[in-house]
């Protein structure tokens, strides 16, 4: 049985049967203490109870500490600690029984249930359609991608989607700039739009273009032949997207397009909706909901004194659709410019009767490239934005996935393109890949010395400190995994993969694996395939490669 497992039944059974909890589930928070020498794990619960008990928290933890009945196999000793924390220490034996259930799960290692099998729709990346996707882009994908892996992880029955934004101003803008292109290219005027779009790709659209239809668009009327192009345009960078993405290891379930709500009045229907629900008011000539009712700042506007739908609006009957589709928890990743859009789309969701925590909103902030100190301002062929396609040509996949999946998503990211391009360990994804290379290596050296790695194997005779550092590093990995997926924070992953190949390299450092001690060379053979395993699954997790050899 996991060892925090065990902890918290035993916990919860003496809370129930001493009274002091209903009972209903609660939450029972272990942690690692910071010092090791207090323990594997610790409990705040008695501090936690003190105020609904009135009582001190060290004499409610001496209490829960006298009533446990806990294996000695698996906890070795318990003690009450500090102002009322209860600390507890497993035992060897369990420790070393442990790892060979890292063996046997192998790579469900590190996977849990507690998702209960509940239908969860993650959509991020979502960018206008109106140009190649930018390296914000690139890092919201990376995030996303690992996310919906963790909630799979964690038990939730996982789907990603992207919003294609393919009505409005701005495709319409996108049609007229490559129009102005087109004709220019055959020698005939057409003004730019003041607010077009620039960069070599709206060139590169445009002879496209040409190429496949010929010079007939050019006899069109200006606005059927923005029609046209904006179609055209707009398909053609959708497709761009997706095999950018694809490169990148990122597939949607479902491209999803906002023309296909405003086709079918979704929006107006959301109207209704509220209306009926007595959510809604006139002033000025507009539509107005009262989002100030569900914690919004202020009430906002859904429909123009002119009668045009706002974005909020269609924004809504998009997010009412994913609940329609049977989702019932809905994760959005937006950009740093969206964030006080959060608690309006909040307000209507609330308004129409889902739960208030069935839709969570992450903040991806912004990346700045650097090179030789300074930031990089311009991209090569793109105008103002720096192109996804261009940084992935430039580090290759596994590293820029990981640079950006380990700093948190809340904070900017200064992604640092010497580092990247470095290939040597002072790399944090080679110095991590490096750590599985090498076990394999050891694995293989094992075999052509004649002692091939076998579960059968005597793990008394893992005794160093380092080998039971390593063994404890292993066994953090499913909370890892949880707390990632509960809290949003997929930065805990490459953060924790780093520690475990710093715990490894400690450990090769002091002790030779393969040697003529054949039945410690068989408990060490068992320790680094465990270790290679977690390094594996976490990679994994990543969307990262786990090199055999480098």
């Amino acid at each position: 049985m996991n060892g925090e497992q065990y902890l918290r039944e035993q916990l919860r059974r003496v809370l129930q049967a001493q009274a002091l909890v209903a009972d209903e589930e609660i939450e029972i928070a272990l942690e690692r203490p910071k010092v090791a020498e207090h323990g594997d794990l610790a409990t705040n619960v008695a501090l936690l109870l003190a105020s609904k008990l009135r009582r001190k928290p060290r004499d409610i933890a001496n209490d829960i500490l006298q009533n446990l009945q806990l294996d000695a196999t698996i906890v070795s000793h318990a003690e009450v600690a500090g102002a009322g924390f209860i600390n507890f220490r497993f035992s060897e034996g369990y420790f070393r029984r442990a790892l060979m259930d890292v063996l046997g799960q192998g790579k469900d290692f590190g996977r849990s249930k507690w998702g209960n099998k509940k239908r969860l729709l993650i959509e991020f990346v979502s960018a206008n359609p109106t140009g190649p996707l930018n390296i914000v882009s690139a890092r919201a994908a990376t995030v996303g991608d690992v996310l919906a892996n963790l909630f799979d992880a964690v038990g939730f029955e996982t789907r990603r989607e992207y919003y294609v934004n393919d009505a409005g101003r701005q495709v319409r803008l996108l049609g007229m700039s490559v129009s102005s292109r087109y004709m220019e290219r055959l020698g005939k005027s057409e003004s730019f739009p003041e607010e077009g779009y620039h960069g070599e790709y709206i060139r590169d659209l445009a002879n496209e273009i040409l190429d496949q239809e010929g010079e007939k668009p050019a006899i069109l009327g200006p606005e059927a032949r923005w029609a046209k192009f904006t179609e055209l345009a707009l398909e053609k960078i959708l497709a761009a997207q997706q095999d950018t993405l694809a490169r990148f290891g990122v597939r949607f379930d479902n491209w999803f397009r906002e023309s296909s709500l405003r086709a079918g009045n979704a929006h107006l229907e959301v109207l209704k909706v509220l209306e009926a629900k007595g959510y809604l008011y006139e002033k000025d000539g507009a539509r107005w909901f009262k989002s100030s009712e569900f914690g919004d700042e202020k009430d906002r506007v859904l429909v123009t004194r002119d009668g045009e739908p706002t974005y909020f609006l269609v924004d809504i009957a998009y997010h009412l659709a994913k609940y329609q589709r049977g989702f019932e928890m809905l994760y959005d990743l937006w950009g740093p410019d969206h964030h006080g859009y959060i608690e309006r789309v909040k307000a209507a969701l609330e308004a129409l009767g889902y739960p208030r925590g069935s839709f969570e909103v992450n903040i991806i902030q912004q990346v700045n490239l650097i090179e030789g100190g300074e930031v990089v301002k311009m991209s090569k062929r793109a105008g103002k934005i720096i192109e996804m396609a261009e940084l992935i040509d430039e580090v290759g996949v596994d590293v820029a996935r990981f640079f950006f999946a380990e700093r948190r998503t809340q904070s900017p990211l200064d992604f640092d393109l010497d580092l990247a391009k470095n290939a040597s360990e002072e790399n944090p994804v080679y110095y991590v890949q490096y750590a599985h290379a090498r076990i394999c290596n050891i694995l293989k050296f094992a075999r052509e010395q004649g002692q091939p790695f076998s579960e059968q194997a005597e793990l008394d005779l893992l005794t160093a400190p380092e080998e039971m550092t390593l063994i404890k590093k292993l066994l953090e990995y499913p909370d890892v995994v949880s707390k990632a997926a509960r809290y949003l924070e997929p930065h805990r992953l490459p953060t924790y993969l780093q520690e475990l190949a710093a715990t490894f390299h400690r450990f090769y450092h002091h002790h030779q694996v393969v040697s003529s001690a054949v039945e410690l060379t068989k408990a060490r053979l068992v320790l680094v395939e465990g270790t290679r395993v977690v390094l594996a699954n976490g990679l994994a997790m990543l969307g990262i490669s786990a090199p055999e050899r480098m």
